[in-house]
């Protein structure tokens, strides 16, 4: 029941501001409220939601400074990796390869799907950093994932034209990094998060 609450939460099927309660939950997932009370106090400890007894359980937005620590860490963490992926030819020809499959099966997904969609959107990133061989920062980086996800599916909900946006900026990035460039690749990463994350009425100043 947990990863269950949890995906309605990163996929915004229930949007951040939004008061549930355990009835609610349990009616919709056609469960009683025991798992669903132990899956509310889980996220609770987690930072998604907040409890408020007799009246039920807030999910927490993601607000600006979350949102600008993320993006950070994402600009210091993938622009580690691709200067360490760039003096390495063999590593650098196989994240290619696994960075246009991703694109692909990122393509072949109907925005519509927003879990595969952000599931897919978060692996290409995954991707890059993974292929800097530190498992020290790949595992932090994988904790971002849920975060990340989260924002890319409001990004999208927001505004469809993201779809595109997302396609094109991936494409600049494995262009940057098969030109062994880890220079470009900061600027068009940069450039990636400030478009899908930072629209008229997102996040503000989050990654400056």
């Amino acid at each position: 029941m947990y990863e269950v609450v949890k995906e309605l939460i990163l996929t915004s099927e229930i949007p951040g501001g939004d008061l549930i309660s355990e009835g609610d939950v349990a009616r919709r997932c056609a469960v009683s409220r025991t798992p669903v009370r132990e899956a509310f106090l889980r996220l609770e400890a987690e930072g998604w939601m907040r409890l408020y007894p007799k009246r039920g359980a807030l999910v927490l937005p993601v607000t600006d400074r979350e949102a600008g620590d993320v993006l950070r860490a994402r600009l210091l963490l993938e622009g580690h990796a691709v200067a360490q992926i760039v003096d390495r030819p063999a590593v650098r020809a196989v994240v290619l390869d696994e960075l246009r499959a991703n694109l692909a099966d990122h393509r072949g997904v109907e925005s519509s799907d927003i879990a595969a969609f952000s599931r897919i959107d978060a692996r290409f990133h995954q991707l890059i950093v993974a292929a800097g061989d530190n498992q020290l920062i790949a595992g932090f980086f994988s904790s971002l994932g849920e975060r990340h996800r989260r924002m890319t599916t409001a990004s999208v909900q927001r505004d469809p034209g993201v779809v595109a946006r997302i396609f094109d900026d991936h494409a600049a990035l494995i262009d940057a990094i098969e030109s062994g460039d880890p220079m470009a690749f900061d600027a068009a990463l940069a450039a990636h998060l400030t478009s899908v994350h930072q629209g008229p009425s997102t996040y503000g100043q989050a990654i400056r």
